[in-house]
């Protein structure tokens, strides 16, 4: 069932005070340890992760899971047979999620052209939102995120599962009381072994697939072999690259241990060294951030492990020491590069999706609410428009804008399929 935009935002918009004044209701007559959440999951890929998360908590209810593709739905429908109190009612076509008024909150795990629309069409209908990194498919699109949530009183938070993480909390609060003095810079990195991902031909669509669906709000392509589900990610179209799939969740711990919020410079050099293919986005690259007095960089490498190269997730540089991050913990060394002491803790998604549904229950603040998250996100559109460019972006510290750059401005913002372009 697919409804006209026009009829759905319409309808949501009218519904959306009722809704949350429904939501808020339940939550107050309600304990808030017997008060069952009916969420629903899109993107049965990344999804069914986050799925099998928050079922495991107490008193949820996956109600509905939402995927352009009929075998990834079967294929979910069978993981959560044994935890869900009942099978999922399943859909193509979020806007029909939308619609169900018992639905508290919606996972979006889509790739990340739809991350943003459907965030903003969820608040519309009085749905709480928890999105995927990175937040947005472009700068702007994070702002109109941030308005959605305002306007409509909804809680959004975004997938970056290490602002939830004890050890890391710990490793934030021992930078902020000053463990290796005065933090001055960060350096984080990112490895992989991926092959290559060939070149695509055209080709019928699966009979399985919504391929029109899939598209939603980017300009319509035809059907290659070698991009859906996963090859989105290496497409300008469609994906952000190694530094919108991974990079995000380094910068985002740069962004937090040093304290800052916009940059004010960013460049970004590298290539496509390892394969002739249809891969549009860099295997390689060093991206580099001014904070002012602060600065960064991100070391990606896609398609070489460095098995040899010991480093750490992300370094905090101060002038008393250093402090590494690595999995759920962090080691803080001297001067002299001697380990003085080690933190670790929790790890994993559901520490981070229980933050979520406390805060829909209790009201607790999220721990990566979407106006931080977009903060984080950006650092990731502002390298990759660097790249795309082949320019230094010079940068408004007051609100990310890109300044004095033509080139660079006219990537702050993606078109749109007639009809899809999001509305605040």
């Amino acid at each position: 069932m697919i409804i006209p935009r026009r009829e759905f935002i319409t309808s949501s918009l009218i519904g959306a005070t009722l809704l949350s004044k429904t939501s808020t209701s339940r939550a107050a007559d309600l304990p808030s340890a017997v008060r069952r959440l009916r969420v629903a999951v899109m993107g049965m890929g990344r999804g069914l992760d986050l799925a099998r998360a928050a079922v495991a908590l107490p008193s949820v209810e996956i109600a509905w899971l939402c995927d352009i593709d009929d075998a990834r739905i079967a294929r979910a429908q069978k993981a959560l047979s044994s935890s869900n109190a009942k099978a999922p009612k399943e859909t193509k076509d979020i806007r029909v999620v939308l619609e169900d008024k018992e639905v508290d909150a919606v996972f979006v795990a889509a790739p990340n052209h739809w991350h943003a629309p459907a965030t903003i069409m969820a608040c519309a209908a009085g749905k709480h939102v928890y999105v995927e990194k990175p937040c947005s498919h472009n700068a702007w699109e994070g702002e109109m995120m941030v308005k959605a949530a305002r306007q409509h009183q909804r809680l959004v938070q975004m997938g970056n599962q290490r602002r939830s993480w004890p050890g890391v909390i710990e490793a934030m609060a021992q930078l902020k009381a000053g463990v290796i003095g005065p933090v001055r810079y960060a350096r984080s990195w990112y490895f992989a072994n991926r092959g290559s991902i060939g070149k695509g031909k055209v080709i019928p669509i699966p009979k399985t697939v919504d391929y029109d669906l899939w598209q939603g709000p980017a300009p319509e392509r035809p059907y290659l072999d070698n991009v859906v589900h996963y090859n989105w990610h290496w497409r300008w179209h469609w994906g952000n690259g190694e530094l919108g799939n991974n990079g995000i969740h380094a910068l985002d711990l740069v962004r937090w241990g040093l304290e800052v919020d916009y940059p004010t410079r960013v460049s970004c050099t590298g290539e496509r060294y390892h394969f002739d293919d249809d891969q549009e986005t860099p295997d390689t690259t060093v991206t580099t951030f001014d904070f002012g007095k602060k600065g960064a960089m991100w070391d990606g490498s896609s398609c070489h492990p460095r098995p040899q190269e010991a480093s750490s997730f992300v370094t905090f540089y101060g002038d008393g020491g250093s402090l590494s991050i690595d999995g759920n913990g962090c080691k803080v060394y001297d001067t002299k590069g001697k380990e003085v002491s080690k933190t670790t803790g929790e790890g994993g998604e559901k520490i981070h999706i229980a933050n979520f549904f406390e805060a829909i229950r209790n009201g607790v603040p999220l721990k990566s609410e979407i106006a931080e998250g977009h903060k984080s996100t950006l650092l990731c559109h502002l390298g990759n428009i660097a790249w795309q460019t082949q320019s230094v972006v010079n940068v408004n510290p007051e609100n990310g804008h890109i300044l004095n750059n033509r080139d660079a401005q006219k990537l702050w913002k993606r078109s749109y399929r007639k009809g899809w372009e999001p509305k605040v």
